[in-house]
């Protein structure tokens, strides 16, 4: 029998096929995250994480550096293109009253994090609190537009991806110079996260987002800015089992919300495992490298690939661009197998009817333990 959240998931990609296959409607994604998915924000800040300069940008379309932190295309962008809808563009590159809100909106942000002093030394980058904001300052302006009643349909129908949590880890909890990493036990830090994270899903929930798809966790201590931190250079196990026992928390948190929060339909999309096994077995996916980075700067102060590095001879045979992202052929068999994966889950299994819940109540009693 179908858990509550694959039911969940089903009907939000159910919901999203009957977009695809209408004529009169369109899917209309905003998405929320870090580096994973960002596709250009951080070009119009003051900050040190971006990706404008050579050599990203050198399999995507054009072969020019957009922002986005690989050598090609996003998960977010191949998803995207398999559900027939153009890649939402990055927020700070609209005008306030562009249309083309309508259609959706990255509002992504390298070294962004659901706390809001994750990423802190990469000077300005936008928080997922920032983010929120601005999707409000988004439905301001279609309210604007169309008015109160239209707004509030669009906002609800909407499908909304969040990836966020990467850098609470590995630009927070696991820098030794950063006060969380000493202020905290991995237990407090986690209790810290997923309630700083449902107050975020109930803000989001209140400016109407409703079929939200939380993506969970990758496994972090495998990726070659933390395995050059083992002198075999294997994954480092600890860290991982700390990022299991994060997405494991989110999912019951989740579980909790969609209970309480009117119409929500919350998802928690397990990523752990599909990237696990893309690392341990490359070959079986077509790849032969998968402990190192193409650009070879897994111990380069900052891990990016800049503009002097060397690249590898094919990139198509490495899982992982730079120290932190993978690459262009990586990201398009991740993207196949979620979106595969939710397509698998699909279910015509009615959601059971939520209990509203007063929000004060709801963010003081969510127990996660």
């Amino acid at each position: 029998m179908a858990n509550l959240g694959e039911v969940i998931v089903g009907l939000l990609i159910i919901g999203i096929v009957a977009c695809v296959d209408s004529a009169e409607e369109q899917v209309v994604t905003y998405v929320f995250g870090d580096s994973l998915t960002e596709v250009g924000n951080n070009n119009y800040l003051q900050s040190l994480a971006k990706s404008n300069f050579p050599f990203y940008g050198i399999d995507y379309e054009g072969g020019k550096a957009t922002g986005r932190f690989t050598n090609g295309r996003t998960i977010g962008d191949i998803i995207s293109a398999k559900l027939g809808v153009e890649s939402p563009p990055p927020y700070l590159s609209l005008a306030p009253n562009d249309d083309a809100i309508f259609k959706g909106v990255n509002y992504a942000s390298g070294g962004a994090g659901i706390l809001n002093d994750t990423g802190i030394y990469f000077i300005q980058r936008m928080t997922f609190d920032d983010q929120i904001k601005c999707f409000e300052k988004t439905k301001e302006a279609i309210k604007a537009k169309i008015g109160q009643e239209a707004a509030e349909k669009h906002v609800n129908q909407a499908i909304y991806f969040i990836g966020m949590g990467s850098n609470d880890y590995v630009n927070n909890f696991l820098q030794p110079f950063l006060a969380a990493g000493q202020q905290y036990t991995h237990d407090e830090f986690v209790e810290l996260l997923t309630s700083t994270l449902g107050e975020q899903f109930i803000n989001l929930h209140q400016l109407g987002a409703r079929k939200m798809i939380f993506h969970g966790l990758g496994p972090l201590g495998c990726i070659p800015s933390q395995r050059v931190k083992s002198k075999r250079g294997i994954c480092l196990k600890q860290v991982n089992l700390w990022v299991q026992e994060f997405n494991s928390k989110v999912e019951k948190l989740i579980v909790t919300l969609n209970k309480h929060l009117p119409y929500a339909q919350i998802s928690f999309a397990n990523t752990y495992p599909i990237v696990l096994d893309l690392i341990e077995n490359p070959t079986s996916y077509g790849f032969k490298i998968s402990n190192t980075s193409c650009c070879n700067v897994d111990t380069s102060v900052g891990g990016l690939c800049l503009p002097n590095s060397k690249l590898c001879n094919n990139r198509t045979e490495y899982v992982f661009w730079d120290a932190f992202h993978p690459t262009d052929a990586a990201n398009a068999v991740l993207a196949d197998k979620i979106f595969t994966t939710l397509f698998h889950q699909a279910s015509s299994s009615p959601a059971p009817a939520p209990t509203p819940t007063p929000r004060k109540f709801l963010v003081t009693s969510i127990n996660l333990n």
